[in-house]
């Protein structure tokens, strides 16, 4: 298999925990659909914009390195112009596509969205913001029929394929299934098992690695100051880099967020209300399950669900003699909650958490899912 060259501006691109990968792709022989999975915030996303720029890179010189970022291909990429390459991303994901103009993208029928109110008395189009519609889905497979317009590859990228809905994933599994030549799928998942199975199998699946601590630690002191005035000591960045799971670029945006303090911006919301449910929980059996749901209900569900996993995880691994991998900083409040903690309904509980992570994308109300999650985890201390 031939290796693939990167430019120079393309190896800044990439994350280092992923240049193997890179590595393992021929691009004279792509496949039609590739499913590029693992865990959320180790730059996939990122991997797979400069992988469909290389695909649609038309440098004619064999030993030069893809991207080019000197072909007419790749400055229209660049601009968010490029006619062959399709982005199917949520609108709270748009800002991070190449620069484009969305303002002509397919409109959702604003009777729909109006007509339906979810449970926490937020708009549906708010939440519509977060999935990809069929509207969007089927505008983007009707003109795979046509040949693309440079007469090179056609890019469709889809991140990340959970948000699909339904009926979406259905059109979507269509296309698949006879995919026209010249046409690359590049999807992205954070959740493999959030995807349909009938996807799945129509895909060259690609695990995408996290980073080892000291790897994904590393990079982040390197990329810390391309932002000028953010100054974090490195004790903080461990600290954060534990919280979020080994996650560099969710650490990354989660240092840049609280430096901004943008009180509207989602991932700041979701931050304060991330530390907020740890105070929380750090009570134990005191624990006001109420008033915690009510002032994070504002946060991403998912988010909520993922900072209570990794509490548990660390009390469980306490309990059974091992140390805490997520919040060592709170080790002292976890030993003590592990010596009241009744084991049994402690991995009762872990299996309420996984079986709500299966169903994260639920339209029920956060506030009503946190409570009744908390109301559980204060029982597991109680005889």
């Amino acid at each position: 298999m031939n290796q693939v060259m990167l430019s120079e501006d393309a190896q800044s691109q990439i994350a280092p925990w992923l240049k193997p990968l890179w590595n393992g792709f021929d691009l004279n022989a792509f496949p039609s659909a590739v499913l590029i999975y693992g865990q959320a915030g180790i730059g996939k996303f990122e991997f797979a914009i400069t992988l469909a720029k290389a695909l649609i890179c038309e440098s004619t010189q064999g030993k030069q390195s893809k991207p080019c970022n000197r072909c007419d291909a790749c400055h229209w990429f660049d601009s968010g112009n490029h006619p062959d390459f399709i982005a199917l991303v949520p609108e709270t994901h748009r800002k991070f596509l190449p620069h484009g103009d969305f303002e002509n993208d397919v409109d959702v029928s604003k009777k729909s969205k109006v007509s339906q109110a979810d449970s926490d008395g937020e708009p549906a189009e708010k939440k519509e913001k977060k999935i990809i519609s069929i509207e969007e889905t089927r505008s983007a497979i009707e003109g795979l029929s046509i040949g693309s317009h440079r007469g090179g590859n056609r890019v469709i990228l889809v991140y990340p394929l959970e948000m699909l809905r339904s009926d979406s994933a259905n059109t979507l599994l269509k296309s698949l299934e006879e995919t026209p030549s010249n046409t690359i799928f590049i999807l992205l998942a954070d959740r493999l098992d959030h995807v349909l199975p009938t996807i799945r199998s129509r895909c060259r699946l690609i695990s995408a690695p996290r980073p080892d601590r000291t790897l994904g630690l590393a990079w982040l002191q390197d990329q810390l100051p391309r932002f000028a005035g953010i100054k974090v000591a490195p004790a903080e960045i461990e600290s954060v880099y534990d919280e979020q799971g080994g996650a560099p670029y969710d650490v990354l945006a989660s240092l840049v967020a609280r430096h901004n303090k943008d009180e509207k911006d989602e991932l700041t919301i979701s931050l304060q209300a991330s530390r907020y449910l740890l105070q929380s929980m750090a009570l134990g059996p005191r624990i006001n399950w109420l008033e915690a749901a009510e002032k994070t209900s504002k946060a991403r569900y998912s988010v909520l669900l993922a900072t209570m996993q990794r509490w548990v995880s660390d009390l469980q691994s306490v309990m059974q003699e091992g140390m805490p991998r997520y919040y060592p900083k709170h080790e002292l409040t976890i030993h003590g909650l592990a010596q009241q903690a009744r084991l049994a309904k402690l991995l009762h509980f872990w299996m309420m958490l996984i079986q709500s992570r299966r169903h994260e994308s639920h339209p029920l109300a956060t506030r009503i899912q946190i409570e009744a999650l908390l109301s559980q985890y204060q029982q597991i201390f109680e005889d």
